[in-house]
């Protein structure tokens, strides 16, 4: 099959199998996935080297494998059951480009295998920390600019937001929840999330999208001004989009979607994204209030039946 490879600066999924001929139990619970903990698979530390980094495999401490335990049992019933058949192995990594990569494993039967890696940093992090450094990235700041971007998203471990993120794409994956190219390079899978957004899986629908948002990091590689940050989440308001990474392809789309609605609405935390001017609020966004994005949540009660 055609490797495929979507990059993402910060969580990515990688649609080029790894060998493997690992077999998994079908009946291990939940709280054993944090087992399935191990150095990355070596195409990953080649893709990585390759690219100039020097990848070194990071060993859980006992504290940060508490962390892992709790961020897998906050996970809906959907990504639980199918991390339990589906997910090869868990992996912390230092000196690599973005956040995480999800990526297949290739196994001696047809079931479907993943590898999640993550940055080994991001155990360090809370999720308002993260995503606040996440969101600095869009934006080029002068030595004296009056603007600053921050997000309110409560004081939980960063590794909850971000394996929520990448389970979302190994349940896609296996499921098919937006259409994925298959064998014979053709789109296939549900179109139920993607409609009416999505014209192709890196490119909005031309009434959602408008010029200012087509120039933010995520849809043209590229940093913009940070003065300009107040008139992007006005923007993105009026749009069915949650965040602005969501705008990068429908298999992020719906990998934010899930994420935030299950933060803000099944665990009650925050998601803000805030716009200071001089230290004065000037603009702000909040998706569990976007009447656009409430109106796509019926899409994502499969997660929890």
């Amino acid at each position: 099959m055609t490797s495929k490879y979507f990059v993402y600066p910060f969580l990515c999924f990688f649609l080029t199998a790894i060998s493997s001929n690992a077999q998994q139990n079908q009946d291990l619970q939940i709280s054993t996935l944090t087992e399935r903990t191990q150095a990355a698979p070596e195409s990953v530390f080649k893709k990585f080297r390759d690219a100039g980094m020097d990848p070194v495999h990071h060993k859980l401490t006992d504290i940060e494998r508490q962390k892992l335990n709790n961020a897998f049992a906050i996970l809906p019933p959907l990504h639980q059951k199918i991390l339990k058949k589906h997910l090869h192995s868990i992996s912390f990594m230092y000196n690599m480009p973005n956040t995480a990569l999800t990526s297949p494993v290739a196994t001696s039967d047809s079931v479907k295998m993943y590898n999640i890696t993550f940055r080994a940093e991001i155990l360090n992090q809370t999720i308002s920390e993260w995503t606040t450094w996440k969101e600095n990235t869009c934006y080029l700041k002068s030595a004296d600019n009056q603007y600053q971007v921050m997000v309110e998203a409560g004081n939980l471990d960063a590794i909850m937001y971000i394996l929520l993120h990448e389970a979302t794409h190994v349940v896609d994956a296996a499921l098919n929840l937006t259409p994925h190219l298959d064998e014979k390079d053709i789109w296939a899978g549900s179109a139920a999330f993607t409609q009416n957004v999505w014209d192709k899986y890196n490119q909005p629908s031309e009434n959602i999208m408008n010029p200012l948002l087509e120039t933010t990091l995520f849809r043209s590689g590229k940093p913009m001004a940070v003065s300009h940050a107040s008139d992007v989440y006005k923007a993105l308001q009026k749009t069915p989009f949650v965040s602005l990474y969501s705008t990068a392809s429908w298999f992020e789309d719906l990998a934010e979607a899930l994420t935030i609605y299950h933060l803000t609405e099944k665990m009650k935390q925050p998601y803000k994204v805030v716009v200071l001017k001089n230290g004065i609020e000037a603009a702000n966004y909040e998706p569990a209030k976007n009447k656009l994005v409430k109106k796509r949540q019926n899409k994502l009660k499969m997660f929890y039946i």
